[in-house]
């Protein structure tokens, strides 16, 4: 089989061509390379890489990387989540299964639960999530709420301190 090349691009009908070339925006790419998006650390023993930032949606998406057996304290979502184990496992404290290599889960908005990992390696999953996440105390006091600025923040923050450029792309 011959894969096609750029000579064999061909137009498809769009009756919003114009405006879509005025209005429009691109997609992005953000490669594996840690150049595009470094990880950042999340308290001890975890790190976040940043993949997206939608401040029109609140919307934000991130690898969590929690490095050994540990816990991401107890949390509320304010809107949809979308998720992969990327590797390891992750389950929550307050629900019966354990999310392995390739498991897909979702967590729905208004439900509070409590991360965890018991692999000995940690785990990497992958986040898409939307609205405010409010982290509570072992009180059940709220401590932080944080949004799509928060991760902006949060990300900037530390590109800013490590001399590393801020990638654009990552504004969508």
């Amino acid at each position: 089989m011959k894969l096609p090349t750029k000579e064999d691009i061909f137009p498809v009908p769009e009756p919003y061509a114009r405006t879509i070339e005025r209005f429009g925006v691109e997609g992005g790419f953000v490669s594996a390379s840690e150049k595009d998006s470094p990880w950042v650390p999340f308290g001890d023993n975890a790190a976040i890489r940043h993949l997206a930032f939608d401040v029109r949606t609140n919307s934000y998406c991130n690898i969590l990387w929690v490095k050994s057996p540990g816990v991401i304290g107890t949390h509320k979502h304010q809107g949809a989540v979308s998720a992969m184990c990327l590797e390891g496992n992750v389950y929550y404290l307050e629900h019966d299964w354990v999310a392995r290599q390739g498991d897909f889960f979702t967590e729905a908005p208004g439900t509070a639960h409590t991360l965890l990992t018991s692999d000995p390696n940690g785990m990497k999953a992958i986040f898409w999530m939307q609205g405010s996440s409010e982290f509570y105390n072992d009180k059940g006091e709220l401590e932080e709420t944080l949004n799509v600025f928060w991760f902006i923040e949060h990300y900037v923050t530390y590109c800013e301190e490590n001399n590393i450029p801020i990638n654009k792309n990552l504004f969508i």
